[in-house]
């Protein structure tokens, strides 16, 4: 069952849902985003990671409205660390290219695409696509003697 947060005007701002299926977590992002919402979303996120011992994030940005720079830094020094910390090792950003949205998450992959697996993607098939492979990629390398 997703894990909803509303906003101050009783709004639903992020859903949240780990996928047994593709293992992974899938965070919807919707609406306009505040300083203080991206960072109750982002450490929220963080449980079903670490209960789920899953390294995969599907980050979904295609409803945000407005740009989001606000939460960079602390998104990139504060989150990142603790996440990579839980196991996490993919991260699918999903963004409409034209979108103010994407210019902050171009700019939170400059400050965090270092650290572990991070891409940028206009389409949310071809974001799945790539965490399937990572993830295939990733057992195929762990059944090699």
């Amino acid at each position: 069952m997703p894990t909803e947060l509303i906003n101050g005007f009783g709004k639903v701002y992020l859903t949240i849902e780990y996928d047994s299926v593709n293992h992974w977590v899938y965070n919807n992002w919707i609406g306009y985003q505040t300083y203080v919402g991206i960072i109750k979303g982002a450490d929220e996120c963080l449980y079903p990671l670490q209960e789920n011992n899953c390294a995969y994030l599907l980050n979904d940005n295609r409803q945000v409205l407005g740009p989001w720079n606000h939460a960079v830094e602390w998104l990139v020094t504060q989150w990142a660390p603790r996440a990579m910390a839980q196991g996490l090792t993919h991260f699918a950003q999903v963004v409409s290219p034209e979108s103010f949205a994407a210019q902050s998450a171009e700019a939170m992959y400059i400050g965090i695409s270092d650290r572990f697996q991070m891409r940028m993607f206009g389409s949310i098939t071809d974001a799945q696509a790539w965490l399937r492979e990572e993830q295939r990629l990733t057992a195929q390398a762990q059944r090699k003697p």
